[in-house]
């Protein structure tokens, strides 16, 4: 789980997936000193591993890349599914559960499909609304709540990422289809998506999007 601030929104998808009797690694991407110590306190309390990043490199938040490429690494070595649930997201104590049951060969990601609290699918699975079965995906897969199979993760180096980029999901969802992977959305496991909590600039998609878009261009911000 990456993690940029946003602590409350974050704790809550923390204690949901410590619930589900997983272990979760944190990735801290450069949050406020009062927010890692916040994860620090969270990890003794909840045995969760909290990676700072700031610790092993100096490149400004988004750190997406670093965060793809040493848990790849992780996966690996210990030959496991990489399952990333994204701190805007709150899983139910079923929802991994579900995720993992699919995993079959020539399966890339398995994502569930994200709602919000009126249980309505909501970004960025709009597409998939009216749907009622899981099936192979042909469209985009968002990391918000995603597992990327070990087969997947030994037929494409995180490494080849572009490092000018913020976000990776199209591409990877892109790649796996382009080297013969299925891509499965489930709308049967969905779970809750409080979008951009972390990056509260990015509300303006939807409120003011001729300023999103501005800043997205002259500032070079949230590039996929």
């Amino acid at each position: 789980m990456p993690v940029k601030d946003s602590i409350s929104t974050a704790e809550e998808s923390i204690r949901a997936i410590v619930q589900s009797g997983y272990t979760l690694t944190v990735y801290d991407d450069n949050s406020t000193a009062e927010n890692a110590a916040r994860l620090d306190t969270l990890a003794t309390e909840l045995g969760i591993n909290v990676i700072h990043i700031r610790d092993y490199t100096d490149h400004p938040s988004p750190n997406y890349r670093w965060v793809l490429i040493d848990a790849q690494d992780k996966c690996l070595k210990n030959g496991e599914n990489l399952l990333i649930i994204e701190s805007d997201v709150i899983v139910k104590k079923s929802t991994i559960n579900k995720l993992c049951e699919k995993v079959k060969p020539r399966i890339g990601l398995i994502a569930a499909a994200t709602t919000s609290e009126n249980g309505t699918i909501n970004f960025p699975y709009e597409y998939a609304r009216g749907i009622k079965e899981d099936g192979v995906c042909k469209k985009r897969i968002s990391f918000c709540c995603t597992l990327l199979t070990n087969e997947l993760l030994q037929a494409y180096d995180f490494n080849q990422l572009d490092p000018s980029k913020n976000w990776y999901d199209v591409h990877i969802s892109h790649v796996s289809r382009k080297l013969g992977f299925d891509n499965i959305l489930q709308v049967s496991n969905p779970v809750l998506h409080k979008p951009h909590s972390s990056r509260p600039w990015k509300q303006q998609k939807y409120t003011n999007p001729l300023l999103y878009y501005w800043r997205k261009i002259t500032q070079r911000k949230d590039k996929i």
